[in-house]
Parts: structure tokens; C-alpha cells; sequence
């Protein structure tokens, strides 16, 4: 006789430090189950909402999640660059003649809303010829990655003062917020990374409905399953 084994998803409040993988890890000894997977990877120094299936049944349905839009919330630093395009790369301060006005910046971030292109960062885990970018940068390689066509439904300016500034940005799947940021630092011709991005949406799903992973127990975690979607 085989045992019932629960299916269904968990919406899961990432802190910053682990990968999406090791969240994966951690449910799977948490729940003794193996077959779970998450429905779009965060950085490992992002936040935020991570939508986890946990089963056979609810992975085999995680791709209705793929189309769905994302709400994040950045910080980014002006007047300096990344390599990763985010604070744990290799910083290089700027030269640049002024700093952009409040004016400047909001006429700047209209310019990226609608369909654009974007070239995924070298440090990302994207695949070109069978290896991950990432391991490409970190053994000093760099290659030619052709653009992406994403989509920015909303860009708004939360806050400014030199040199950080606060975003929300809603977006369609695939977006990299970083290059997003390295994009805005070119055009303002000041260089920017992303010092910290919290995903707070993904659809109407929303990280104010999420638990932190150490709320989790193997006698309670169960009740924070839910099949309907």
C-alpha cells in the first residue's frame, strides 16, 4: 500500500544568502520529499517571494507560474559599477560630470518601459553552448550573449537621494533586474548596480501572503500548502 504524500505549493519569503536551490534543499529534508522545484530563481543576494512546489503533481503544474509577471523592489547605488551588476561584484566608482536631477532620472526610467531588449548578465545562470554563464566569468571568460526581448509594464521612482535610489518594478518573465540597473546607470552615464532587490509579487500572488522558512516544521508546513491556481 502506498502512503499519500501531499502535493501542492508553498509561498516561500527568501531572505538574502541562500540560492533558490538551497530553499529547494531545505524543503526537501523538512518535508522528506524529493520531487520539489520553484517557479523563478532569485539571486542569491535577492529577497523576496519564491512560489515552491512541493510533490509530483504540483511540479508537474509549476509552469503555469512561468508567464506570470514580477513586482520587485530595488535599491540602487548611482556613480558606481559591478561586474555582477549587484554589491557582492568587484566595485569601480565612476567618472561622470553631474548628477542627474530627480527630473533627469524619472524622463530616464520612462525610456525603459514597454518591450526592450536586455543582454544577460555574464554572472547569471543562463546556459550559452551547454555551460552557465556564471562559470564562464568566474574563470575570466566573457562572451557574446545575444539580447532578450522582455517586457516593462511599470518603473516607479519610490525615492532618490544621491547616490541611492529606491524603484518598484513590475515586469514580464525573464527580466534581469540587474542589468535593468547597469542599463539605467549607462543611459545616465553614471554607472549603477543593485545594492539590494526584494521580489514582493509574482502575478496576484503576493510576499505579504509568504512564510519565512524558519516558521517551517516537519508537523506544520502541511498547512501552508494550497492547490488551487
Amino acid at each position: 500500500m502506498t502512503s499519500f504524500l501531499p502535493s501542492g505549493f508553498i509561498l516561500i519569503n527568501k531572505s538574502s544568502g541562500p540560492t533558490s536551490h538551497d530553499i529547494i534543499n531545505q524543503l526537501r529534508r523538512l518535508t522528506n520529499i524529493k520531487k520539489i522545484g520553484h517557479a523563478g530563481t532569485l539571486d542569491p543576494f535577492a529577497s523576496g517571494l519564491l512560489i515552491c512546489a512541493i510533490g509530483r503533481e504540483a511540479t508537474k503544474n509549476i509552469s503555469r507560474f512561468a508567464d506570470l509577471s514580477k513586482d520587485y523592489e530595488a535599491v540602487l547605488v548611482l556613480g558606481v559599477s559591478s561586474d555582477t551588476y549587484d554589491r557582492t561584484g568587484r566595485l569601480e566608482e565612476q567618472i561622470f560630470k553631474t548628477k542627474p536631477t530627480q527630473a533627469t532620472l524619472e524622463k530616464t526610467l520612462k525610456s525603459f518601459l514597454g518591450c526592450i531588449e536586455q543582454i544577460p548578465p555574464m554572472y547569471s545562470a543562463k546556459k550559452i553552448g551547454g555551460k552557465k554563464l556564471y562559470d564562464l566569468a568566474r574563470s575570466g571568460q566573457t562572451v557574446e550573449r545575444q539580447p532578450c526581448h522582455v517586457e516593462i509594464f511599470a518603473l516607479d521612482l519610490l525615492s532618490y537621494e544621491w547616490p541611492e535610489v529606491t524603484l518598484h518594478i513590475k515586469c514580464s518573465k525573464g527580466t534581469y533586474i540587474r542589468s535593468l540597473a547597469d542599463d539605467l546607470g549607462k543611459a545616465l552615464s553614471t554607472g549603477a548596480y543593485v545594492k539590494d532587490l526584494s521580489r514582493t509579487a509574482i502575478g496576484s500572488y503576493q510576499l505579504t501572503q509568504a512564510v519565512e522558512l524558519d516558521e517551517l516544521t516537519t508537523e506544520n508546513w502541511v498547512k501552508y500548502l494550497f492547490t488551487s491556481f
